[in-house]
């Protein structure tokens, strides 16, 4: 971390990092991205990240299973760019990160990202 940021420049760091992610592994971005940088959490929520496909497989006759396979395939797919997520919040926030924990809503659209750091970041006041 070359200077000491702000707490919404993390955030916002973090964010704009997460969306380029999203579009460039993922290959779709989200509608909407908000990062929150609690002590040594970060909270991500992203919303509308469902592809048209997977909106229309969580809507389908088989809908238990078509939502149990959009979630095993999202969380399949973060936890291999898992690597590069994790160096651009050790990046930004200067710190290692602990732990990773995602959810995604084939309701609602909404993904979250939380990571757990070894400590807490130093941010100007």
């Amino acid at each position: 971390m070359a200077s000491i940021r702000t707490r919404a420049q993390v955030e916002s760091e973090i964010s704009e990092a997460i969306i380029r992610f999203e579009k460039e592994y993922m290959g779709r971005g989200p509608v909407e991205t908000k990062s929150y940088l609690l002590d040594d959490l970060i909270l991500i929520r992203l919303q509308a990240v469902l592809t048209k496909a997977e909106i229309q497989l969580a809507k389908s006759t088989e809908s238990v299973r078509g939502r149990e396979l959009i979630k095993e395939v999202r969380i399949q797919l973060l936890e291999k760019g898992r690597p590069l997520l994790e160096a651009v919040v050790e990046d930004v926030t200067g710190c290692k990160v602990v732990s990773m924990h995602t959810d995604i809503s084939t309701v609602t659209g909404e993904r979250v990202i939380i990571f757990t750091l070894n400590q807490i970041p130093e941010i100007a006041t």
